[in-house]
């Protein structure tokens, strides 16, 4: 039964709040194997001056890719693809038709040139969508390590003849060396107002950038352990920001597509 206590703006706020955090802590108190191991493999490749490709298929999935890509504090070392056809801002409605295009992912994959010993991340909340299992699907035909952040709840409880999934019915999770899991729930948004059929206030954006960042540090404490130290962006808006980024850029120009 609906709550049919009225509740403040305050009040579902700070609850809204709660949430978010107790979702973050669920994702560093239960992922902690997948966490590990995934940034083990990252550290790998970062010490051996390797790229880390990020694919976030998807409307909102790009953030995750943006979050980690050219930001402060971030490792340089990650090369974000940033599809035009995913974008929001090329078209809310064409973004998603393009997600659930079959075909579309391979072809993203395909044009980067990802070959066997590469490493990509694919983020997306649902784990399911047509543009994100081909992703997966031509990474593994080429040999390429894969680390997933999905959730696992919202594509095992999708139906498999939901428009947005893959031809094959696939879930992200079932086909990445490492997954981890982001532990959305069904349809993102968890604030239930009364008197509104809908829910509102979405969390997938919170727990892909809690796994990333998670996935920063634990990369950077084991390159640490390694007596690697890994160049990390500073923000151009800091004091010597420009300065201390432009020692690294000429190792990264015409390898990071995007910078």
């Amino acid at each position: 039964m609906d709550d049919p206590t009225p509740r403040t703006a305050d009040e579902i706020c700070t609850g809204y709040l709660e949430d978010v955090v107790t979702l973050m802590r669920r994702i560093q108190r239960e992922e902690t194997g997948p966490l590990d191991a995934a940034a083990r493999m990252i550290a790998d490749h970062v010490a051996e001056d390797r790229l880390v490709h990020v694919f976030g298929p998807g409307g909102h999935s790009n953030l995750a890719t943006q979050e980690v890509f050219f930001r402060a504090g971030g490792l340089m070392h990650v090369n974000a693809i940033l599809d035009e056809g995913t974008l929001l801002s090329n078209g809310a409605l064409r973004s998603m038709a393009i997600e659930r295009t079959p075909g579309y992912g391979r072809i993203v994959i395909e044009d980067q040139g990802l070959a066997a010993g590469d490493l990509l991340i694919l983020v997306n909340a649902y784990g399911i969508n047509a543009a994100l299992i081909d992703a997966a699907l031509v990474a593994k035909e080429r040999g390429v390590k894969t680390i997933g952040i999905s959730s696992r709840q919202h594509a095992e409880s999708t139906a498999a003849d939901h428009p947005a999934r893959h031809p094959s019915k696939q879930n992200l999770h079932d086909l990445v060396d490492v997954a981890i899991d982001s532990k959305v729930q069904i349809g993102d948004a968890i604030v239930e107002i009364p008197g509104m059929a809908e829910r509102i206030a979405a969390v997938s954006t919170f727990a892909n950038a809690t796994a990333l960042n998670t996935l920063v540090i634990r990369t950077v404490l084991h390159l640490r352990d390694k007596g690697v130290e890994p160049p990390v962006w500073r923000s151009g808006n800091a004091p010597g920001g420009d300065e201390a980024n432009r020692k690294f850029l000429g190792n990264f120009r015409g390898r990071v597509r995007a910078l």
